[in-house]
């Protein structure tokens, strides 16, 4: 059928586009006429997981897809930040060296090797902070994101070093479960609304702890009802 549905798992980087473009090779190589392509919503190219594509005529329905909530596994790096929020970034220490005094083993500070320490959130801090984030939020989305800010993209800009704002908006974590913390590392599950960054949620809760944050992995495990567990795997 030209007219589908496609569920893919997205392997780490590629861009959605690039998906896209390859999905749409494969049905003119099977059908031997062009078919029309499209996403439901992008995934950034170090992120992998669930990609709904509509081919043929399914691609006037994207509107239905755009609203639905989503499943994201996330790891993130805690001490540290990104300038996009994600590995692609220049990655920095937070905050800057020096702010520190001396280290201080009581306080839950640990050393490192710039001379500096860093705070080192006990458990159950860690899990009132992350918990506060449940609910209804305000969350300015990255400005390395796909946003259109007068009609340009808010990533375009931000590679011109361009001076501009970004709204925020509000948003809905539905649930956040902690499945593994051993510092630096964190890695959540969370159900969100659609519109959510979740770039955003790990430098959010980033600075809540007074850590800094920023993604090092993220995959989307489903989107409405759609599952990961039904898509097809894209060999690069």
């Amino acid at each position: 059928m030209e007219d589908q549905i496609i569920l893919i798992d997205k392997p780490a980087g590629i861009s959605s586009f690039g998906v896209v473009a390859k999905v749409r090779g494969k049905l003119k190589a099977e059908f031997g006429h062009k078919v029309k392509v499209g996403h439901t919503g992008t995934l950034d190219p170090f992120a992998t997981g669930l990609l709904i594509l509509l081919s043929g005529k399914m691609t006037k329905k994207s509107n239905d897809f755009l609203k639905l909530d989503k499943v994201y596994e996330a790891t993130m790096k805690l001490g540290y930040i990104s300038t996009t929020g994600d590995p692609e970034g220049e990655i920095l220490i937070y905050p800057n060296p020096g702010t520190f005094g001396g280290y201080d083993r009581e306080a839950g500070r640990e050393p490192r090797n710039d001379g500096c320490e860093r705070p080192v959130p006990e458990w159950g801090i860690l899990k009132s902070t992350v918990n506060a984030f449940v609910g209804k939020i305000s969350q300015t989305p990255p400005r390395f994101s796909a946003i259109k800010i007068n009609g340009q993209r808010a990533y375009k800009l931000a590679r011109k070093g361009a001076d501009f704002e970004i709204p925020s908006r509000e948003v809905e974590i539905y649930s956040i479960e902690i499945l593994d913390y051993h510092y630096p590392e964190l890695t959540i599950r969370c159900h969100v609304s659609s519109g959510t960054y979740i770039r955003t949620l790990a430098e959010d809760i980033g600075k809540a702890l007074g850590t800094g944050a920023y993604l090092t992995a993220l995959r989307r495990l489903r989107i409405g009802n759609y599952d990961i567990k039904n898509a097809t795997k894209l060999v690069l």
